[in-house]
């Protein structure tokens, strides 16, 4: 891939964002390349966690302005299929079978706060700044806004989709777009431990089934959601893992996820 690396570390598939010299920004071909990563990574046998990061100064600064400014030129429909390029790669990341974190190393801007919006965890360094600044140049967050607003409320989105303005990290955890804030020299171990963390100690089936439900009963009034998850419940007792824990627990023998 020209736009991405994809590496596997101990059980961490590594989706690694290469365009630095165009501080990461997303056009059509990274957007491709991005949805093959992830697929490939969903597919990945060896891969539980996938950990999303960049290289270079930026971790995203959203859209290729330049790139937008062709599209301009295309029809409706033209640019609709753009959109909904962006829109699977969205959805593909938050409702896909294992849990992704961005490791956020720099400025997560626009279209790239999104990024690190659907991921499941996001680590960032302190001075990392975040924002949805589309408002400031007569575009729209349009995408990102049916996952922002699941994950901080509408009073938060509101602030910061209607003003555009910049916020720090420290914010942005407050505003729970993200984990942790973590100084730079450590966020790459931090990170890894991490994801270590929930490799190691839980059950991959477990954690893609509660990622599944989460998705799905928000959107669901109370009645439709406790029948989705009294099934769900009884799906999830007849898993190899869930057999297989209880067994562990029941005979006090280690897990080995």
């Amino acid at each position: 891939m020209e736009f991405i690396q994809y590496e596997v570390d101990s059980r961490i598939g590594y989706i690694t964002l290469n365009r630095p010299d165009k501080r990461n920004a997303l056009s059509y071909d990274v957007v491709t390349e991005l949805k093959d990563a992830f697929r490939q990574a969903e597919a990945d046998d060896n891969v539980k966690v996938i950990v999303l990061r960049a290289n270079g100064k930026a971790f995203c600064a959203g859209a290729d302005l330049a790139y937008i400014q062709q599209l301009q030129k295309n029809t409706y429909e033209e640019n609709l299929e753009d959109s909904n390029h962006l829109r699977e790669l969205f959805e593909h990341i938050y409702t896909m079978g294992k849990v992704v974190i961005a490791q956020i190393q720099g400025h997560a801007i626009a279209g790239g706060c999104g990024l690190a919006t659907v991921c499941d965890f996001g680590f960032t360094v302190p001075e990392a700044k975040f924002g949805y600044t589309e408002v400031r140049i007569g575009f729209i967050p349009a995408i990102v806004k049916v996952f922002l607003l699941r994950k901080i409320g509408e009073m938060k989105a509101k602030e910061l989709l209607l003003t555009g303005e910049l916020i720090d990290a420290e914010q942005a955890k407050q505003y729970d777009l993200v984990t942790k804030v973590v100084p730079a020299d450590q966020l790459e171990g931090t990170v890894s431990e991490f994801a270590q963390m929930l490799i190691t100690k839980n059950s991959g089936q477990s954690m893609a089934l509660t990622k599944q439900m989460i998705a799905d009963v928000q959107s669901m009034n109370v009645k439709d959601g406790l029948d989705h998850a009294a099934k769900m419940n009884a799906k999830a007792r007849a898993t190899e893992d869930c057999q297989k824990g209880i067994a562990s627990f029941l005979n006090k023998t280690p897990i080995e996820w």
